[in-house]
């Protein structure tokens, strides 16, 4: 195939990178809107192999300009149904990223696109080859596409026009699995699509869970599994509920295994700090824990400021992708805010402390009323000091957590004192957010010491004192 084109293709450029330096042009990505959206249509309305463009063609942007893009397919076959939009939208990143010289990263409205120098200067030339030899990948590897037909766009005002339709269509699709839940399926589904840049990534698709790049819902997988049994997407026995309120099961624990090459044995798929989800890097949002307030933030790769911890989504997204099990930090699809298990197992939107606005905007309608006006925005607070103040002055259900903690703190340390601090055993909770002090411990007579800890969790199983020899002869 890659004779007809002045690239190579070929599933080994999978996972190429393509630096600012090396780079012709970029397309959507941070800094500006983009979109891929693939629509199924009859027989006779598709035209195969047509190709349309709406704005400059590759040779007439500018050298190492950022610009917006759309990509828009149509297909047509006797076995194509709108059921398999999601899943063959999804391919694009598998397919396109086979072209020597095109990187391709994300999905539906977070496409991310750089074209390097060294294949414009080989003779791509035009975004119709770019188009020609995706039709063909998904002709080859898909043969339930019969015809298919391509209109790319990069005039910024139609690929604004047309990504308003399309985040429509992706609302659409989110919706449908609402009423579905895991309770009420035999399988799950899993994914493999990003395995080429997450080697050890588990990415499990239930009816509660979506995909963490927001693509494939439970219906898209089941979809997917039926027309291409031997592709990406792959059906997942149950098996044993091992916790109900976490979401472990015994068939998902043995697919994490075989999928992650041995690196994990346990996925919660609704736990945040319990064996949680592993993390692609196609994620569209990703949570952080901040221990200073025991709560959890939330930020999506439009927010390209700090959040309160102090660090940017890339930064966040950096540590934590590859197919991670990182405690502390979790990746998600947007829906999965609306489940009604969202991290259940860690106290789920009462955890919930700090969002963008235009985040929180976006998926308010699965906030509960009791819990929306409590959650932070970066209009808000920027620091964790200001976090800390707005918790409080707002009574956010973590607050409750602190004052408990610092209680049984109290309790500890008191116990510490009365018992004359010598060899006895202390299982202390987790310090509480802010400063706690502890009471003077030492000898008697007005001397000891004074602990302050300040931002502190410390877990202690037991502290012993002993006299140091001579001391009191020192007066010590």
């Amino acid at each position: 195939m890659g004779e007809e084109f002045p690239f190579d293709i070929n599933p080994m450029y999978e996972g190429e990178r393509i630096r600012k330096k090396g780079m012709y042009v970029e397309l959507g990505g941070p800094d500006q809107p983009g979109f891929e959206l693939v629509r199924a249509a009859s027989m006779d309305e598709v035209e195969d192999g047509r190709f349309t463009m709406i704005g400059p063609d590759i040779l007439d942007l500018k050298e190492g300009s950022q610009n917006t893009y759309a990509m828009m397919f149509r297909m047509a076959g006797e076995l194509v149904e709108t059921d398999l939009e999601s899943v063959v939208e999804r391919r694009m990143h598998d397919f396109q990223n086979y072209i020597q010289g095109y990187m391709h990263l994300n999905q539906r409205y977070d496409i991310w696109v750089r074209v390097s120098k060294d294949a414009v200067k080989k003779g791509l030339k035009s975004f119709e080859q770019i188009a020609k030899a995706t039709i063909r990948l998904y002709k080859a590897e898909l043969p339930f596409i019969e015809k298919m037909e391509a209109t790319f766009i990069t005039d910024p005002d139609e690929v604004k026009k047309q990504l308003d339709g399309a985040m429509e269509i992706f609302a659409q699709r989110d919706a449908r699995t609402r009423d579905l839940h895991d309770e009420d399926v035999d399988l799950f589904y899993g994914c493999t699509l990003c395995q080429s840049f997450a080697p050890t990534n588990v990415c499990v698709v239930t009816p509660d869970r979506v995909s963490l790049c927001g693509a494939i819902n439970w219906f898209d997988g089941r979809a997917a599994a039926n027309v291409d049994p031997e592709g990406p997407n792959f059906a997942i026995e149950k098996g044993e509920c091992i916790d109900e309120i976490g979401g472990e099961y015994t068939g998902v624990n043995e697919k994490t295994v075989e999928l992650s090459g041995g690196e994990y044995d346990r996925i919660q798929l609704h736990s945040f700090f319990d064996a949680p989800h592993t993390s692609c890097g196609c994620f569209e949002v990703i949570g952080f824990y901040m221990p200073e307030v025991d709560g959890i933030g939330w930020v999506d790769r439009d927010y390209t400021e700090p959040s309160p911890n102090g660090l940017a989504f890339s930064t966040m997204a950096g540590n934590t992708g590859g197919g991670k099990q990182s405690i502390g930090f979790l990746g998600i699809g947007v829906e999965y805010f609306r489940s009604p298990k969202f991290i259940q197992k860690d106290g789920g939107w009462n955890r919930v402390v700090w969002m963008p606005s235009r985040l929180k905007e976006r998926v308010k309608d699965g906030i509960p009323a009791d819990i929306s006006d409590k959650i932070s925005t970066e209009n808000d607070t920027k620091t964790i000091d200001e976090l800390k103040e707005f918790l409080k002055a707002k009574d956010h259900p973590v607050v409750k957590n602190w004052i408990e903690e610092v209680e049984e703190a109290e309790e500890e340390a008191a116990a510490v004192s009365t018992a004359g601090g010598m060899g006895m055993p202390m299982q202390m909770q987790q310090f509480a957010p802010g400063q706690i002090m502890m009471p003077a411990m030492g000898g008697g007579s007005g001397g000891g010491i004074k602990i302050i800890l300040k931002n502190a969790k410390i877990t202690i199983s037991e502290v012993k004192f002993e006299e140091a020899e001579g001391s009191k002869k020192k007066g010590k």
